[in-house]
């Protein structure tokens, strides 16, 4: 193999990965579909949840046909006198050889979640690890065992579950398999350790400067970096617009009580006092409606994709290192050769090899990822669409009715006058 020239990389970015030729396998191996997981809430009334039903998650990660499935259900809260938490009761059914059994139930909380994806991180450096929701919250102002909070946290570790079982290298590693069959994780079992890649990187690459980053991964960063910069952008703005929504919600249920208050002492005017009051009540639970539509879906949405979108940056950035340590060794190596003739070490090649194994995953991966993106994004904003025209069309068929009211009033007003 010439080192001097690198290869042509394992793939063009627009096959899916099962197609792409591993640069540091042996031989190419078919891969299976990975599990199919889905979250559902309720069941045990330590929460006090009502919603007992499977959350139909309609994302890509959760559209692939397989043959293994994870049911995450059954909330739990444990209470001691040293913490308390909330556990997941998380059911899998499989065919596939990997698995010892058919059928398993094990109790996971948010830490097991954490640990898997520390390992997948450490395991497959150069894959893309789908992020979790953030451990913390600001004690006073989100209670994290409220239903609220509870459920938002449960929808995105279900995604989280459905986007590692959806890809085809993530799926078949030995920490998802614990994951999901163990009753007790070994979590301290090689926390500790580095891979032998990041290793050899961190040795290597410290003290050389990239020469020049690929185009195509230049293009990748620009892009994630103005991604970025528009989701912070929307999430601020919509943080001010529900700051607004819950001022405008307290002013309006003022307004109503105000409006129920009066038609009691105006005898001539009680029903279309009462009429307004009642229009403006069904204003406030329909912005109700509107807010928590936003803070429950939309937001959650957003901020796990500056999650993800950070992630990408920290891919990209062990694939520069991958890159400036095949260079480093490769410069180095051409200097040996040119001042004894030594033939090109061994390690220069592996060190191509692993540039290129990056390569192919990553952009692998980034076409995924933009798959995923669309579609959640398309879904998410008809959404958002649905919830606004429902928003106006309540209000506006509450005022309407009022209308008829006072007409009606009106009609009578005259009729006793004319009598």
């Amino acid at each position: 193999m010439s080192v001097g020239t690198p290869r042509g990389l394992a793939s063009s970015g627009q096959k899916p990965i099962t197609e792409i030729p591993h640069p540091l396998s042996a031989a190419e191996e078919s891969l299976s579909p990975g599990p199919d997981v889905s979250i559902s809430s309720g069941g045990e009334k330590d929460l006090e949840l009502t919603n007992g039903t499977l959350v139909e998650n309609s994302s890509p990660a959760s559209a692939s046909s397989t043959s293994t499935s994870a049911l995450l259900s059954r909330l739990q809260k444990h209470v001691s006198t040293m913490e308390t938490y909330i556990t997941y009761r998380v059911s899998t059914k499989t065919t596939r050889i990997e698995f010892d059994l058919p059928e398993y139930s094990v109790r996971r909380r948010y830490q097991d979640f954490d640990w898997l994806r520390l390992k997948l991180e450490e395991t497959q450096p150069t894959n893309l690890i789908p992020p979790l929701p953030e451990k913390f919250v600001m004690k006073g102002v989100v209670d994290r065992f409220s239903e609220e909070f509870v459920e938002t946290r449960m929808k995105a570790l279900d995604k989280f579950l459905k986007r590692v079982a959806d890809h085809p290298v993530l799926s078949f590693n030995p920490h998802l398999n614990a994951f999901l069959t163990a009753k007790d994780l070994n979590k301290r079992q090689g926390l500790a350790l580095l891979t032998k890649m990041g290793e050899s990187v961190k040795h290597v690459a410290g003290g050389y400067k990239l020469r020049a980053r690929p185009p195509e991964f230049n293009a990748m960063g620009e892009y994630l970096d103005t991604f970025s910069q528009k989701l912070g952008t929307i999430d601020r703005i919509a943080q001010r617009i529900l700051r607004e929504q819950s001022e405008y919600l307290t002013e309006l249920r003022e307004y109503a009580s105000v409006y129920s208050s009066w038609a009691g002492s105006e005898e001539e005017l009680q029903r279309p006092l009462e009429g307004v009051a009642g229009c403006v009540t069904t204003c406030c639970g329909a912005l109700e409606d509107l807010s928590e539509n936003m803070s429950q879906d939309f937001l959650p949405v957003l901020r796990e994709y500056v999650l993800y979108t950070e992630t990408m940056k920290n891919v990209l950035r062990k694939r520069d290192q991958s890159q400036a340590e095949y260079e480093g060794r490769l410069e180095a190596a051409v200097l040996r050769k040119q001042e004894d003739r030594t033939p090109m070490p061994l390690e220069v090649e592996k060190c191509q090899d692993k540039m290129e194994c990056f390569n192919a995953d990553l952009k692998a991966d980034w076409e995924r990822w933009q798959c995923n993106k669309r579609q959640d994004f398309k879904q998410l904003l008809i959404g958002m669409a649905d919830k606004n025209i429902n928003y106006y069309e309540k209000c506006q068929t509450a005022w309407e009715s009022l209308v008829t009211v006072l007409q009606d009033k009106q009609t009578e007003d005259k009729t006793s006058e004319t009598n």
